[in-house]
């Protein structure tokens, strides 16, 4: 073994944990961190409530994250062939939620290239201090079996193997030696191994609501409903039973443990005693709403950390009424997408420059790529037309980029500027033999 693949499985090894504790937040198995122990056996029928704002902070950036093209070069058919179009989406949720997302960039058994979508939690990269490039990588993958590694260099890739399903980092021997001309390494990190999560900052929050809403839901359960209550009225004694339904005698003087029972049972709608002493009552309910105001000023703390809009996170504004009032409220949202656009794009970028050259056979930093994405924010379809048809009319915007400007994709744009083109040869064709047919007609009748 190498000191090399030693190193680089350490570091794989040393995010699993972290890792592991984003993925069960993202999931809402947050544990509630506030309870003692007594009171978590006490509750563990809530032991698991969570309210999830942790999966709707990383989703809402994550759908505002869509690819549309890649300018510069041609790699966007290189994208679709390798499914990336879709499967953006899954790298952009690891790069939100652990920090990095990874994709490798290889040829497939037809020879063609090929980008696949790699979960943070069998790859990790190796930088550069001075330049923050990656100069080596490392997958592994545990099978039935075996575990593999792949370790990737600049110039080749080696395959290693360990015959236990379960190796650490020890055990392995080299299989294959796989030599390639790129000049980098095949492995593309979007985002960045030792950025934050995009749920850092709602860790505690969370954990805050939870614990309001278990209290909530045990309040309601033992004081959320009005209980009667009754005085002097004498209890009455039954015999003690198990769980097997069977007498309890006492281990030592061997007679029938005796309990007091409540002379009335609970599903009695009325309560009757010959006593002139008795006194019946009823205490009141609980009142929850001290929950909802904890609730609220936790909730309002995490939409100030995730930048999410008050209609995503419950009811605790009146319901947005127009188009200009939504993107208001969605404003830091989009701003903060903005900036995962232009964070993630220079991987993508890398990853369509690696793709080109290994179809190409070319040096990777020589082929230009540019990442086009989708519009973060809401629009309003009508009024983006307009607006683009009227920058269009006055000659600042050509047909292609109102085209692009209302979202289409390359392809799109590519399909339907092919199709005006024929429609307007067909129509000028069609002009020119109603012309040409008219002029026919003209003659003929001045001969006549």
């Amino acid at each position: 073994m190498t000191d090399d693949l030693i190193g680089l499985l350490q570091a794989l090894d040393s995010r699993q944990y972290r890792y592991g504790l984003l993925d069960n937040y993202f999931q809402g198995v947050s544990p509630l961190s506030f309870l003692s122990r007594e009171a978590k056996v006490a509750l563990k029928n809530f032991d698991q409530l969570s309210s999830n704002l942790c999966r709707t902070a990383v989703l809402s950036l994550q759908e505002r994250l869509r690819p549309s093209g890649i300018e510069g070069c041609d790699a966007w058919t290189l994208f679709e062939y390798s499914d990336l179009d879709q499967l953006a989406a899954q790298v952009h949720k690891d790069a939100l939620l652990y920090g990095v997302g990874y994709a490798l960039v290889w040829e497939d058994a037809s020879g063609n290239p090929r980008a696949t979508v790699e979960s943070p939690k069998q790859v990790t990269v190796q930088r550069d201090p001075v330049t923050r490039d990656i100069t080596k990588a490392v997958k592994r993958v545990r099978t039935g079996k075996t575990t593999e590694a792949w370790v990737y260099y600049p110039d080749r890739v080696e395959h290693w193997r360990a015959l236990t399903p379960s190796a650490g980092n020890a055990g392995y021997e080299l299989m294959e030696t796989v030599p390639h001309s790129l000049g980098l390494v095949p492995v593309v990190a979007i985002g960045h191994e030792d950025k934050a999560s995009a749920i850092d900052d709602l860790l505690t929050i969370q954990d805050g609501i939870n614990k309001l809403l278990t209290d909530m839901l045990v309040a309601s359960e033992y004081a959320g409903r009005p209980r009667r209550f009754a005085t002097g009225i004498e209890l009455r004694e039954a015999p003690k039973l198990d769980a097997n339904g069977d007498v309890v005698t006492d281990p030592d003087s061997g007679e029938v443990v005796m309990e007091a029972q409540n002379p009335f049972p609970e599903e009695n709608r009325m309560m009757i005693s010959e006593a002139a002493e008795s006194r019946f009552g009823a205490l009141p309910a609980a009142d929850l709403r001290t929950f909802e105001s904890g609730v609220r000023v936790l909730i309002s703390q995490a939409m100030m950390v995730s930048g999410l809009p008050a209609h995503y996170v419950g009811l605790l504004q009146d319901s947005v009424t127009s188009a200009d009032a939504l993107r208001a409220a969605e404003a830091a949202l989009v701003a903060r997408a903005e900036a995962r656009q232009r964070q993630f794009g220079v991987g993508w970028e890398q990853v369509a420059r690696l793709l080109i050259a290994v179809r190409d056979n070319v040096d990777p930093h020589t082929v230009t790529a540019r990442c086009v994405w989708s519009p973060a924010d809401t629009r309003s379809q009508a009024q983006e037309a307009d607006y683009a048809v009227k920058l269009y009319q006055a000659g600042i915007l050509s047909r292609r980029g109102v085209l692009k400007r209302l979202g289409l994709s390359e392809d799109e744009i590519a399909e339907e500027l092919t199709a005006s083109t024929a429609e307007q040869m067909a129509v000028a064709d069609a002009r020119a033999a109603n012309m040409a047919s008219e002029m026919g007609l003209f003659r003929s009748k001045n001969i006549a």
